[in-house]
């Protein structure tokens, strides 16, 4: 390994493990959407080892995800059966190279992500509105 690739994979470690959460579930879903885009177009120009690993690496996303949930919330479940289905999805798409497998799977990591976008926008808008209300106390301000 150069140089080069050990100061970008110091890098790339850095920006993993100092990224807030919410963040590096978006950087999961937006990691394993572009593997599934790249991997489409590696079937259509009949790469089928570049498509394998980019799958893989899907699924391996899939995994990092079940395994990061957290068993004392009620939706922990669901989430867990959702992810285990798009895990057995890209299994098949794998073994077959079934675009259509792959573009199911894209569309539930799109709501997904999109979801967790917006309740990470409302999380921040109601801790700054929060983070505000003494000073607005302070202020004498109403609203």
């Amino acid at each position: 390994m150069n140089i080069n690739s050990q100061i970008y994979d110091s890098y790339k470690k850095a920006t993993v493990e100092t990224v807030a959460p919410g963040k590096l579930l978006l950087m999961l879903f937006d990691g394993a959407i572009l593997n599934i885009d790249n991997a489409k177009k590696a079937i259509g120009a009949k790469d089928v080892n570049t498509a394998h690993t980019l799958i893989i690496k899907t699924e391996n996303i899939i995994l990092e995800l079940m395994g990061s949930l957290k068993s004392e919330y009620e939706i922990s479940q669901s989430l867990y059966n959702l992810y285990e289905y798009l895990y057995y999805q890209l299994v098949q798409a794998n073994a077959r190279k079934d675009i259509a497998k792959l573009d199911e799977v894209r569309g539930f990591l799109v709501e997904f992500r999109e979801t967790w976008e917006q309740a990470m926008k409302k999380l921040s808008a109601s801790a700054l509105e929060k983070s505000q209300t003494p000073l607005k106390k302070t202020l004498n301000i109403k609203g």
